[in-house]
C-alpha cells in the first residue's frame, strides 16, 4: 500500500477530498498510501471502497453500518485507522471509538493511529499528549479505546464504533455495543451513528459468520477481500502457467492470473508480496487457507461432522416416492430446551431424506406428539428417541415415551454411544465407496445449521464429547433416528403401556 514515490501536486493537507479521486490522492500524497481500488477475486471488494464508504457521508439512507471481511495480514486494521484518522481530521468534534476482541487487538490500531499522528502535519492538530488510550485533537475531534466488557461499553454514546477482529467478541458485549451510538453535526457535516465490524471468519455460524449474512441481507454494506486482492506486484519471476499450458503458480486457483492483468493496466497493487503469499500457502492445511486468507468459506476444523456439504447433501427436491418407501421420526426431548421432531422418507435402496422439523421450547410431549399425527406428512411408523425418554417424569408420573406411545405413536429407543452415533451419521454422508445416503431437505434450516456449527471444544482437542452449545438439539435428533434403522432391530418399549 505505501508509496515510496516522490509525490508533486497541488492536494493540500487542509483540503477535505470531496470524491473517490481525490480521497486517492489524498492519501497518497500526505500518508505515502496507493491503497488497492481493484479487487482480483470475483466477488470481492477493494480495500479501498472500505475506506470511501467509512469517510464519505454521502447518502443518509445508505446502509450505513458495515462489515469488513478480509483476511490475516490484509491491512483491515491498518485500514480502519487510516479510515479514524481521516474522521478526526475532517469531521471537527467526532466522537470515534474502538473495541478489540481484546485490549491488545485495539492497541494495535491505536499503535498506528499514533504512528500517522506522529507525523509533523498531523501533530500539529494534537491536543496535549496522545496516551495509551486515548487521542484528542485541537478541533474537538477524539478517539478512545474501549475494553471488552459490558461496563466499558455501556453508556458510550459515540458517532463511531470501529469493532476489530469481532470473532473474539463476547456476545453480550456485542448486543450492549449496538445501542453505543449518535448522529451529531461535526463542522457542517452530519455525521450518522455508525458501527463497523472488522474480522476474519474461521468459525462456523459464530458471529461474524451470522454478521456477513445480515450484510448478503442489506442490513449492513460488506466489503470482503482476500490476501489475492491485496498482492503486490506480480513479476516476470511469477509464472501462471507452464510450456504445457498448465498451472505452474500455487495461487492460480483463486488468481486466475487477474494481478498480473492489473498490473498491466497500472492499478495499484497490494502490500503482500507474492513470495510471501506462497510461503504462507505452503504452511497452513487448504480449509486454513481458504478461510482464513482466502475468506472463501469459514474453517471446520472443530466441527464434529464436516462431512456433512450443503451442495452434495442439502436438496429443493425431494425423488418421486418408490413402492416401499416407508415414514420414520427422530425425536430429541426438552423443555426448557427445545424440542425437536424430524420426518424423513427411507426409499427401499436405504436412503434417507429429512423432508420437515418441528423445533419448540416450552411444550409438551403430547402436544409434539398431536403435531406429529396432525402433520401433512404420513405418520412415521416409528420415532427414534433418546433411551433417556423412557425415565418417568416428576411432573406428570409418566415418561415421555409413554407419553407418546398413549398418542399411538410406536417409539424405538436403542442404547448406543454418542460417538458410535456420529459414525453412523458419517458414514451416510460420506461412505467409503459409492454416493451418500443421507439427504436434508432445504426447509430444515436449523438441522441443516446444527450439523454445520455442532462442534467439538477448541481449547481442548482430545476430547470427543462435542459442545452442548443448542445445535446438539437436532443433531441428537438425527442421531437417535439413524441409530434405529438398522436391520432386524426390535423394539421393547411397547411394554410401557401397562
Amino acid at each position: 500500500m505505501e508509496d515510496t514515490g516522490n509525490a508533486h501536486t497541488t492536494m493540500e493537507f487542509s483540503t477535505m477530498p470531496r470524491t473517490f479521486d481525490e480521497l486517492h490522492e489524498w492519501l497518497r500524497v500526505h500518508l505515502g498510501l496507493v491503497v488497492p481500488r481493484t479487487p482480483i477475486m470475483l466477488g470481492h471488494a477493494a480495500p479501498f471502497d472500505y475506506l470511501c464508504h467509512a469517510f464519505f457521508e454521502i447518502d443518509p439512507t445508505r446502509a450505513l453500518d458495515c462489515v469488513v471481511w478480509a483476511n490475516r495480514g490484509g491491512g483491515k486494521t491498518f485500514l480502519a485507522a487510516v479510515a479514524t484518522a481521516l474522521d478526526l481530521v475532517f469531521k471537527p468534534g467526532i466522537e470515534v471509538r474502538i473495541l478489540g476482541g481484546s485490549l491488545e487487538q485495539a492497541k494495535r490500531m491505536h499503535h498506528h493511529l499514533r504512528a500517522i499522528f506522529a507525523r509533523p502535519q498531523f501533530a500539529e492538530l494534537v491536543e496535549g499528549r496522545i496516551t495509551e488510550k486515548r487521542l484528542r485533537l485541537l478541533s474537538g475531534s477524539s478517539v478512545e479505546l474501549l475494553a471488552q466488557s459490558q461496563t466499558s461499553v455501556r453508556g458510550t454514546r459515540v458517532q463511531k464504533l470501529r469493532c476489530d477482529e469481532v470473532e473474539l467478541f463476547d456476545p453480550e458485549v456485542w448486543e450492549a455495543a449496538q445501542l453505543t451510538t449518535r448522529s451529531k453535526d461535526c463542522g457542517g457535516i452530519l455525521v450518522s451513528g455508525s458501527i463497523e465490524c472488522l474480522s476474519t471468519m474461521h468459525i462456523p455460524y459464530g458471529l461474524m459468520y451470522r454478521l456477513v449474512a445480515e450484510a448478503r441481507e442489506q442490513k449492513r454494506a460488506l466489503f470482503k477481500w482476500g490476501v489475492i486482492d491485496v498482492l503486490g506486484v506480480c513479476g516476470d519471476a511469477n509464472q501462471c502457467r507452464d510450456e504445457s499450458g498448465q498451472p505452474a503458480c500455487p495461487l492460480f486457483s483463486a488468481c486466475q492470473g487477474r494481478a498480473k492483468q492489473r498490473d498491466a493496466q497500472g492499478a495499484p497493487p497490494g502490500h503482500v508480496e507474492v513470495h510471501d503469499a506462497l510461503r504462507q500457502q505452503q504452511r497452513v492445511s487448504q480449509a486454513t487457507w481458504d478461510s482464513e486468507m482466502l475468506c472463501t468459506r469459514p474453517r471446520r476444523g472443530d466441527c464434529v461432522l464436516p462431512e456433512f456439504n450443503r451442495d452434495m447433501h442439502v436438496v429443493s427436491r425431494l425423488p418421486p416416492e418408490q413402492h416401499g418407501s416407508g415414514w420414520i421420526g427422530g425425536m430429541d426431548f426438552g423443555i426448557r430446551a427445545p424440542t425437536v421432531v424430524l420426518w424423513a422418507r427411507v426409499d427401499p435402496d436405504g436412503r434417507i431424506f429429512v423432508v420437515d422439523e418441528r423445533i419448540a421450547s416450552g411444550i409438551i410431549v403430547g402436544e409434539h406428539a398431536r403435531a406429529v399425527l396432525e402433520a401433512r406428512w404420513p405418520v412415521p411408523e416409528w420415532i427414534g428417541v433418546d433411551p433417556a425418554g423412557r425415565s418417568r417424569s416428576n411432573q406428570t408420573g409418566i415418561s415421555d415415551v409413554q407419553a407418546l406411545l398413549r398418542t399411538g405413536l410406536r417409539c424405538r429407543a436403542r442404547r448406543m454411544g454418542v460417538v458410535e452415533g456420529l459414525s453412523l451419521i458419517r458414514a451416510r454422508l460420506k461412505p467409503a465407496a459409492g454416493e451418500p445416503s443421507l439427504y436434508i431437505h432445504e426447509r430444515c434450516a436449523q438441522l441443516i445449521e446444527s450439523l454445520e456449527k455442532y462442534r467439538y471444544p477448541a481449547e481442548n482437542p482430545e476430547t470427543l464429547t462435542p459442545v452442548k452449545d443448542g445445535s446438539d438439539h437436532a443433531v441428537d435428533a438425527l442421531r437417535y433416528m439413524v441409530i434405529n434403522l438398522e436391520r432386524g432391530y426390535q423394539t421393547s418399549i411397547v411394554n410401557y403401556l401397562h
